[in-house]
């Protein structure tokens, strides 16, 4: 089954690995990713990442469109990891249903002139993208671990 749907650009790393893993009690990370499935070296990185005893399968948003209706019928725990808001909205309009996104963290770059929290960057195409699956019906939260309070994001942004 899919446990979380989560954005984080930083894909896998600390809060999921010593946070997420054991709070969800995830067998598996699945990162959706056309551009870090077509690097191998930074597969590698994220093969070191993953704690031991848990299964990561890296995937194209194609892939994963084949995938993830079949990790949701399963006894397996997954933990989806997206490294934007362009992923979730790919998967939304290749059929995929999901009522939750986690948004864990979106870093500085150049044009993300909103703050939210920590680590939570937005420019206008993300606030659009975030309202865009708000409208279909997904309760967005924005939250760096299981024990932080979760941030209204869509209140942020209206």
């Amino acid at each position: 089954m899919l446990v979380l749907y989560r954005v984080d650009d930083r894909l896998v790393h600390g809060q999921v690995a010593e946070g997420w893993v054991p709070h969800l009690k995830a067998d598996e990370l699945a990162v959706v990713s056309d551009e870090i499935a077509a690097d191998p070296l930074r597969r590698d990185i994220m093969r070191f990442a993953t704690p031991e005893g848990v299964d990561l399968r890296i995937m194209t948003v194609e892939q994963a469109a084949e995938y993830l209706p079949q990790a949701e019928t399963s006894a397996r725990k997954v933990l989806l990891l997206l490294p934007g808001l362009a992923e979730a909205l790919a998967l939304l309009g290749r059929g995929m249903k999901f009522t939750s996104l986690n948004i864990g963290g979106m870093h500085y770059s150049a044009g993300k002139n909103l703050s939210i929290g920590k680590a939570i960057f937005l420019n206008d195409e993300d606030c659009a993208a975030l309202k865009a699956l708000a409208a279909a019906g997904i309760k967005i939260e924005g939250r760096g671990v299981p024990s932080d309070t979760p941030l209204d994001l869509l209140g942020a942004i209206a």
